[in-house]
């Protein structure tokens, strides 16, 4: 299934948040991505409607399998391509920041090559 970037920010977002709290809302994600609660709200509708999240009446957010398959491919993209660019002299803050473009349209060949090639690094 195609997803598109917002998306894919939003599920890997809660996916982090998740790792670090017990409960994820709304507020929470906005807080972290610096957008509005309204347009968090929008977003957050439109993920359950397609599947990727579950909403409780608390207002508590919990990925799917579904979502949770794709925040974790975002996710481990995201460190890979973090990781290889600090390798190659690139400062810690501008490899995430380059890394969070660069996750969303490097091909699945592209990335399975520096993937394998960073574990050969070691």
């Amino acid at each position: 299934m195609i997803i598109g970037e917002s998306a894919e920010n939003y599920l890997e977002t809660i996916y982090i948040l998740a790792k670090k709290k017990t409960a994820v809302r709304s507020v929470d994600i906005a807080a972290e991505l610096g957008y509005s609660k309204p347009s968090v709200c929008v977003a957050m509708r439109n993920l359950r409607e397609k599947g990727y999240i579950n909403t409780d009446g608390d207002g508590l957010i919990t990925l799917t399998e579904c979502g949770k398959e794709v925040a974790e491919n975002i996710y481990q993209r995201h460190e890979t391509i973090t990781n290889w660019l600090i390798s190659i002299g690139v400062s810690e803050d501008q490899a995430a920041i380059d890394a969070c473009r660069i996750e969303h349209v490097i091909s699945r060949e592209s990335f399975e090559c520096l993937r394998k090639n960073q574990e050969k690094q070691g």
